[in-house]
């Protein structure tokens, strides 16, 4: 096989006396999606934090394409250009309209004409249903709407990695749909991503990868239809029992 795109390794991270990550190892290779399920406090959002080196991690590596970014050498600005990450909250400039959004870190960072990332955004845009909202500001948009721009202002910095966290948990249940459509299509178009998600249902049908953590720690990890329907750890077991409780598999 051929060395995973990102490959966090035995990755330890403490707030304060609180430690969250306690020894995590997660592989994504090309194409691949991996998809994180726990419950709140697991990790996740930690791990992702630390994945796009917006956290200092206290112990282990961090490699993208083989090399080390958690290296304290490493320009982690520019590792940072080549990651897309998009998490809860939209996070979209409320002053620039969607396409000013999309195409300001493809010019601004990337160097790109402002032609051909106007281009690209149009198509991207176009691609998720929003070509008509370019020239929109965000407080016009459904949360909905505002969570597919974010996806797309990542995906038009061509990443070599898509991180998502939970990227569902602050839209109303009917606009949860509309976004993992557009996560689905992206998959299936060969983005690599790694993704924390609360939607199961969701994680069966795209993750080629789910890993459960717990309490900082990758507990189980496997195909969807091992760890979701012949899970080998109790406390997996248990974790699913409540989610199908909750109507989320």
């Amino acid at each position: 096989m051929s060395a995973p795109v990102l490959d966090v390794r035995g990755v330890v991270k403490a707030f304060g006396s609180n430690v969250v990550l306690r020894g995590v190892d997660v592989a994504v290779a090309e194409h691949q999606v991996v998809a994180l399920i726990g419950g709140s406090g697991s990790g996740k959002s930690t791990l992702l934090r630390c994945a796009s080196l917006l956290e200092t991690v206290d112990d282990g590596q961090v490699l993208l394409d083989g090399e080390d970014v958690t290296d304290p050498r490493v320009d982690a600005d520019a590792v940072r250009r080549r990651l897309g990450v998009v998490f809860q909250a939209y996070n979209l400039f409320p002053h620039l309209s969607v396409l000013e959004n999309v195409t300001l870190a493809p010019t601004v960072v990337h160097g790109r004409s402002r032609a051909e990332a106007r281009d690209e955004a149009t198509a991207l845009l176009e691609r998720v249903g929003l070509a008509d909202k370019a020239g929109e500001y965000p407080d016009r948009l459904s949360g909905g709407q505002q969570q597919r721009v974010a996806i797309v202002r990542a995906l038009a910095v061509r990443p070599r990695v898509l991180l998502l966290d939970e990227i569902t948990s602050a839209l109303d249940p009917e606009l949860v749909g509309e976004v993992l459509r557009v996560v689905r299509e992206v998959a299936e178009q060969g983005m690599t991503i790694l993704m924390a998600t609360h939607e199961m249902g969701f994680a069966k049908q795209v993750a080629d990868t789910i890993a459960f953590l717990d309490a900082g720690v990758v507990l189980e990890s496997g195909p969807p239809a091992q760890v979701l329907a012949d899970p080998q750890e109790a406390r997996t077991r248990q974790f699913l029992a409540r989610v199908i409780d909750a109507g989320r598999l």
